[in-house]
């Protein structure tokens, strides 16, 4: 998970980057990733089993790191 002030820089990062259509397009790919993970750590698929959920929550958090130093790089 990402804490507040880290969501808070990317945010600024992104309102202040000079091509807006990219940024545009980076703050849907965090969107995403953050979404998608938040909605694991709720668990509300009752169906998964712990070692799949925590495996998907793995992944989840992966993407999630790699769209941060994707947008970090600029």
């Amino acid at each position: 998970m990402i804490e507040n002030n880290e969501i808070e820089r990317i945010l600024d990062k992104l309102e202040n980057l000079e091509d807006e259509v990219l940024a545009v397009e980076l703050l849907k790919e965090f969107n995403s990733a953050s979404s998608e993970l938040g909605k694991l750590l709720l668990n509300l698929d009752k169906k998964l089993i712990h070692d799949d959920w925590k495996s998907l929550c793995d992944k989840a958090q992966a993407r999630l790191d790699q769209v941060v130093k994707k947008i970090n790089q600029y």
